[in-house]
């Protein structure tokens, strides 16, 4: 029997998830679980990279996060779900790597300097910061994953860990690490209900496990075309928040949503309430297994524990090649 490839993917524990984490990565992840051996990691050392001064909500944030991957779907007897800081050989991995890597390697990291104009208030100037790329790249390496589910934005990232796996297998004369492919997720980008990005911070968001009444009162919400004074007003979806959402859930009847709109046939209230019926339907689901969930702490701390372990064993074994191969046993 063909044994099943590797993958590995995480998430920052940021707390609840929103519409776009789901339909990004967790609808996604929820797919490969059937396909590949996979580890889900709940990178809380990533989370120190940019919120180090304050990490008073990571604990509780771990708790929501991982509520909302079981909501979704993973299953935990078929996957390794663990937290990044219990398994001590990503740090180990990480150091070791950091011997090899070059700096102008890890300066040259597209997001780099992105998230530093975007996090302008925050102060970035450390070593964690430049370097999480190479922690990301000792995440995936010490599984020695075949693959990892990312969306477009994190391909250099990817392409970086296979020069770094180039680069320690050359130097070291041995194949220790695949060099892992990217799976790029197609990742549905939607605004939020105010046009904006979607964002905590704006407060423009629908939570992936939201009471579905809720749901139905912020798409209500979402901003139309403004151009349209009545209902029988020809309209332009181009423009027109809740149009974007009908594309990922209503797309058998879209193109139907554009025609009438643009003839003024349907009125703004009447479109959202046929949006608001199918996103509501789509995310019910997971709200009603997020509610079977709330309170079972123990049960979350019992498989990040039973996680841990699997992945411990599992990068315990990588790392004895690592060090053999570097000299470092006696």
């Amino acid at each position: 029997m063909e044994q099943k490839k590797i993958i590995l993917s995480g998430m920052r524990p940021t707390g609840r998830l929103q519409l776009g984490n789901l339909l990004g990565a967790l609808d996604n992840w929820v797919k490969l679980q059937e396909q590949y051996h996979c580890f889900f990691s709940v990178v809380d050392w990533h989370a120190l990279t940019t919120g180090y001064e304050d990490t008073s909500e990571i604990r509780e944030n771990i708790y929501q996060m991982l509520m909302d991957w079981l909501a979704a779907g993973l299953d935990p007897e078929k996957n390794v779900i663990f937290r990044q800081s219990d398994v001590k050989e990503h740090a180990e991995l990480h150091l070791l790597l950091s011997m090899v890597t070059p700096l102008s390697w890890l300066e040259r990291v597209p997001t780099y300097k992105d998230q530093i104009e975007q996090l302008r208030e925050r102060n970035l100037a450390t070593y964690g910061f430049l370097g999480y790329p190479l922690l990301q790249a000792a995440d995936i390496l010490v599984y020695r994953a075949d693959a990892v589910p990312v969306g477009e934005d994190q391909a250099p990232h990817i392409e970086m860990t296979r020069e770094i796996a180039r680069r320690f297998n050359f130097l070291y004369k041995q194949a220790v690490f695949p060099e892992p492919a990217t799976l790029l997720s197609q990742v549905k980008l939607l605004p939020g209900i105010d046009g904006r990005k979607m964002s905590k911070s704006y407060g423009n968001t629908i939570e992936m496990s939201e009471d579905p009444n809720e749901v139905r009162k912020k798409v209500s919400q979402m901003l139309t075309d403004p151009g349209r004074q009545r209902k029988t007003d020809p309209g332009n979806p181009d423009i027109c928040i809740a149009y974007a959402f009908h594309g990922v859930f209503n797309s058998a009847e879209v193109l139907n949503v554009a025609e009438v709109c643009r003839k003024g046939e349907i009125g703004c209230v009447q479109c959202k309430k046929i949006l608001a019926e199918q996103v509501a339907a789509y995310l019910e689901p997971i709200y009603e297994r997020r509610q079977q969930l709330e309170g079972k702490r123990e049960y979350i701390r019992d498989i990040l524990q039973t996680g841990a372990k699997k992945a411990r064993e599992a990068a315990g074994a990588t790392m004895e090649v690592v060090r053999d191969a570097m000299k470092l046993t006696l």
